[in-house]
């Protein structure tokens, strides 16, 4: 299964790659494709400024004077996209092989395949241009190095002329019947499509395949060439829009505005304005890539786009790069202009309607980790995303470090544990003086270097320590995040000044911080909800804390998960429920079977009651017993509330 897995992903890469290089043999002129468009929007005979005659009728105004007829006859439409396009193109995909020398031959052997045909020839373009620069490096490597003085610049002249007048003779007559039949198939399969009502069909490969980043080898290599021709002989094209409408990705994150968690609420509104109104289509990527059953959503969004731009018979007359909703308006056609509004807008009405339906409907506690995501789409982009760090952390501006603080809401439960563990690895490594504390978020300052959170909290204390770099866990006992903190530190901070201890006085459990009837070792709950409610109730029986901070509980574990990993849950109040606070106090409540806590397991769950910060070295301790996987079977094996303080009150920090 690994091997036929191996073979998928590697399958991918290359449809990626090959996408990747037609893409830029596109993209780099797609500001021609654009003057095109607006030309013909602008000058053609049913276009908004008929009379200037630039366009495509030398009966004008322009024609008339001076004699200019025969020069203004035809326009500039016609001889742009059969010509200048082409060209373009292939003199970028032969200079992306051979620099400027096979630029020059690639146009040349281009120019050829045009000459050749009688539609435009896009495809041509990206087989000969490529194929003139390639072949021109093999031919200078026969004679390099073995030139005469003197002789260089006649060598490569000729040398390139005369190849590119053979390549130029073979385009002519031997590939543009090829390409010519290619053309013809492909759009026969367009119309087959068409005719058939079966267009709506192509968003079922489209829209998976942007988030794969498989959609250049089809928009740029199959619809943009395509799309050209039949805007040629129509004035538009409704492929243009099979990739590029913006609706089904809007829908999506207006969708996880709504009905969303964390930082993937958060973050949406703002994606969404950059998405629609940018045309950077892949900052969504990441928000399908965490929960893979909302590609469903965008898939039925552009369904639903496709169906109405077919049905009003409404098209752009040229490519809208990048898919912005200006870049869409800016190319559409005459006549055009209501039904793409309106496939824009169904198009993500449909996409918002199913995918707040299955964010509602998930039964998953667990909004699922966006940076993780994001990291995932770079990977297989095979490059840095120009959005990334708008959904996740930036880095810090270069420096030592020398402040790390863990922040929570309260300050004194997850974070003071987290901050326990991360401090045990930062002065392993032999980085005593960094410090690493723990503070609630209402009270952060921008004065940190690395400022660690939640996964849900990230984007809170991002807008009040923006300087800093921020890291995202969503297990404080045992992220692989710590690691990649150590190893920021080592390279921020060079050689290590050798380890410091960092130890606290081991004075046991303060036995009225945690009392041994407030210690169960078989707990009764069922669910995560019964836990957090029998773990707040031994500390309301203890006198710890009023019945109203057990409330509060439940309403901490809405906002944010306690789950720490390693088994360990501790579930405490919020800030504003500091006045049902009596006294500092910790339950214990063990649970042989486990309790499913928002998927995760969790054998151990600690109910805390912080009025102060004397139970800071308590949940330093916790921290250091469930790292230990020895010291968490002892805790298994307990049979008494004294084996349990025990075992707490003998790990050391």
């Amino acid at each position: 299964m690994s091997t036929q897995t191996a073979a998928r992903g590697g399958a991918r890469v290359h449809v990626q790659k090959f996408g990747t290089f037609l893409s830029n043999m596109v993209m780099p002129n797609i500001g021609a494709f654009i003057a095109w468009g607006l030309i013909t929007a602008l000058f053609i005979e049913v276009g908004w400024l008929p009379e200037l005659g630039i366009g495509d009728s030398a009966d004008s105004w322009v024609a008339k004077i001076g004699g200019w007829g025969d020069f203004a006859e035809g326009g500039i439409v016609g001889p742009m996209i059969t010509y200048l396009l082409p060209i373009l193109i292939g003199y970028t995909g032969g200079k992306m092989l051979y620099d400027t020398r096979g630029g020059v031959v690639g146009a040349i052997a281009t120019m050829g395949v045009i000459a050749g045909t009688e539609i435009p020839m896009f495809m041509g373009a990206m087989i000969m241009g490529p194929l003139g620069g390639w072949t021109m490096q093999k031919v200078d490597s026969l004679w390099d190095g073995k030139i005469k003085p003197g002789f260089e610049m006649l060598v490569n002249n000729f040398s390139a002329g005369i190849w590119g007048m053979l390549l130029a003779v073979f385009g002519f007559f031997g590939m543009s019947p090829v390409v010519t039949w290619i053309a013809d198939r492909l759009g026969e399969g367009v119309d087959f499509l068409v005719n058939n009502d079966l267009l709506p069909l192509t968003s079922v490969i489209i829209e998976p395949a942007k988030v794969l980043f498989l959609n250049n080898a089809i928009n740029h290599g199959v619809l943009t060439p395509l799309g050209t021709n039949e805007a040629v002989e129509a004035g538009k094209s409704v492929l243009f829009l099979l990739e590029a409408n913006p609706g089904p990705g809007l829908g999506l994150l207006l969708a996880y505005t709504v009905f969303g968690k964390g930082m993937a609420k958060a973050s949406a509104p703002g994606a969404a304005i950059i998405h629609f109104f940018g045309g950077i289509h892949e900052i969504y990527f990441p928000y399908v890539l965490m929960k893979p059953k909302l590609i469903l959503a965008t898939i039925a969004g552009g369904m639903t786009g496709v169906f109405i731009n077919v049905l009003f018979d409404v098209g752009l007359r040229a490519p809208a790069a990048p898919g912005s909703v200006f870049a869409v308006y800016a190319q559409t056609a005459s006549g055009s202009f209501f039904g793409v509004t309106l496939s824009m807008l169904g198009a993500a009405t449909v996409s918002f309607l199913v995918a707040g339906f299955l964010l509602k409907t998930d039964r998953s506690d667990d909004e699922g980790d966006l940076s993780a995501a994001t990291a995932d789409m770079e990977a297989m982009k095979g490059k840095k995303s120009s959005v990334s760090s708008l959904l996740t952390s930036g880095a810090a501006a270069s420096g030592p470090i020398g402040t790390i603080v863990f922040a929570c809401d309260a300050g004194m439960g997850s974070s003071a544990m987290g901050a326990s563990v991360l401090r045990k690895k930062i002065q392993a490594a032999g980085y005593g003086d960094v410090s690493v504390t723990n503070q609630s978020i209402a009270n952060l300052a921008d004065t940190y270097d690395v400022v660690v959170t939640h996964q849900d909290l990230t984007d809170r204390a991002r807008q009040r320590t923006g300087t800093a770099v921020h890291v995202s866990v969503d297990n404080f006992m045992g992220s692989p995040r710590y690691d990649e903190i150590v190893e920021l530190v080592r390279q921020r901070n060079g050689g290590a000044a050798g380890a410091t201890s960092g130890e606290v006085a081991d004075d046991g459990v303060d036995s009225d911080v945690l009392r041994d009837d407030a210690i169960v070792l078989d707990g009764t709950a069922a669910s995560r909800d019964e836990a957090i409610t029998e773990a707040g109730q031994l500390l309301v029986a203890s006198g710890a804390v009023e019945p109203a901070y057990v409330d509060a509980m439940h309403e901490r574990e809405k906002s944010v998960s306690t789950h720490m990993g390693n088994l360990l849950a501790i579930p405490h109040g919020t800030n504003e429920a500091k006045g049902a606070i009596r006294r500092t106090a910790i339950s214990f409540v063990r649970y042989p079977g486990g309790i499913d806590w928002n998927g995760k397991p969790a054998e151990f769950v600690v109910g805390i009651a912080g009025a102060g910060n004397d139970h800071l070295a308590l949940l330093q301790k916790l921290a250091g017993v469930f790292v230990d996987a020895e010291q968490v079977e002892r805790l298994r094996r307990a049979t008494s509330a004294a084996e349990v303080r025990e075992v707490l009150g003998g790990v050391k920090v």
